[in-house]
This record gives structure tokens, sequence and C-alpha cells, in this order.
């Protein structure tokens, strides 16, 4: 949940505001980017966890929480709209982090900003082979219909289930999961058209990847943490035993030491 002391503002970005959510203080900047049905709170933990050593800030991606919807009839860029809040804050030098879909748009940020990041986090990215048009609208279709039943249940529904499909979780994780899933937009689902191989090769801030098990639910194989590292040297990865995809849930403690092992100075 929001700890004391924190502050929600907007950003202007291209054809409107993205929502941003900061615990202040004095340490470096840490950018965070949610993944797909979430919201910027959805790290509440985790930011409250690294609140001491950073200025933490949680951004509501477009169309999901409080942040503009998506462009009618036009591609938006993930990575174009972290960069303009970045820019919009006077933010120099941040260490930016996300998970999932905002993971990848981290990642593309980083790649297309040399010099502009200090270090990079990745929490199981979507680093998937591209599909053809007729794949990609069967899973916006299949997107539409999760987003379409959110829309009928109440939040004390949407967070019954959420404690019956993840039991693992800890308390703190579900109230802004729970509230994200009634503000998602059902045209936010992600259209890539670019390989993650060409997002991640001209990085040049330390970055880790940090990641569950496949079997899991991970999107991480071994093959692509290789590919990644043999791509790019600045990139390291990690592990996290008895997490899938949602790793910092599943495995805090895990993702918390490995995350404070890599940006120590």
């Amino acid at each position: 949940m929001p700890g004391s002391g924190w502050s929600t503002g907007a950003a202007a970005v291209t054809g409107g505001e993205l929502v941003y959510h900061r615990t202040g203080g004095v340490g470096p900047a840490l950018v965070l980017s949610h993944g797909l049905t979430d919201n910027g709170l959805c790290w509440s933990r985790f930011a409250a966890a690294m609140a001491g050593d950073f200025d933490v800030i949680m951004i509501d991606a477009r169309g999901h929480g409080g942040s503009a919807r998506p462009s009618a009839g036009g591609i938006d860029d993930p990575a174009r709209d972290l960069g303009e809040v970045i820019a919009g804050l006077g933010l120099e030098n941040p260490i930016v982090m996300g998970h999932s879909v905002g993971a990848r748009a981290t990642a593309a940020y980083a790649n297309a900003h040399p010099g502009k990041v200090r270090q990079v986090i990745l929490e199981d990215p979507v680093f998937l082979p591209l599909i053809d048009d007729e794949a990609a609208a069967a899973r916006r279709a299949r997107f539409g219909s999760q987003v379409a039943r959110f829309q009928t249940m109440s939040e004390a529904d949407i967070l019954a289930m959420g404690r019956k499909d993840s039991p693992g979780w800890h308390d703190d994780d579900f109230p802004a999961w729970a509230t994200a899933k009634r503000q998602v937009d059902p045209e936010a689902f992600p259209h890539y058209t670019t390989p993650w191989q060409q997002e991640v090769d001209r990085i040049d801030a330390p970055t880790l990847i940090v990641h569950g098990e496949p079997r899991l639910g991970s999107l991480i194989t071994p093959s692509i943490a290789d590919e990644a590292r043999a791509l790019n040297r600045n990139i390291r990865t990690i592990e996290i035993p008895g997490a899938g995809h949602n790793v910092r849930r599943e495995n805090f403690v895990g993702v918390l030491t490995a995350v404070r092992a890599f940006l120590r100075p």
C-alpha cells in the first residue's frame, strides 16, 4: 500500500498524461514500469523496501491506472512514454526497472538512449518471438475478453480470485493488483514489430535480467538468457528459485536481495 509521504502527480506525454507515484527522498531516482493489467502502485511493497535509499517513481502505463488511454487507431510507444516521463520529471541518469511488458519498454528505452540511464533491471521481460497478424489479433481478442470479464466483477470478487489463484503472494500485493484490473483499457495489449534482440543489443548501462523458473511460468528460458548475454556483454541474468513470471511476488526476498546486490556501489 502507498507509504506515508508518497506523492502522486501526472507527467505530459504524447497525446495525454501519465500518472506517477513517488516516494521522494534524496537517493538516486529508481523508475518502475509495471506489467500488463497492473498499475504503478502494484510496485508498492517493493518501493517501500527501496524507499530508504532511492527516490522511487512508479508509473501508470498508458491504458492503465489513471493514465491516458491508448491512442485511437494508432500504435503507442511505451518506450517513448517512459522517456517523456523521465524528461518531464527532470530525472538525470535514473535507474530504470520494469516487469513483463514494462521490462520490454524499459529495455527499449535504455537501448535507444545510450548514456541516459545508470543501471537497468528487467524482471521477466517479454522476450518472445514476433508473431504474425492473425496470431496477434487472436491474442488481442483474448485480452479484450479478459478485460471485459474484469469489468463485470467487483473489486472484492477480483481480490478473492487473486487470493485463490496466487496463495503464495503477500497480502500487500493484492489491493493495487485488484484495483488495477478494473482500470485497464481493452486496447492496452502491446503490439511488437521489432525483435526483442534489437531492443537490448545497444544498452550501454549495467543490466540485470531477474527471472523465474520456466517450469513455473517464467518467460526467460536458459537459451533466451544465454542469447541475451551473448548479444550484450553488459547484461547479467539471475534465476530466482520458486518463482515464475511474477518473480518479485513469488519470491520477494530473492528479488530484493538480487536487486540490492546489483545496485550496491
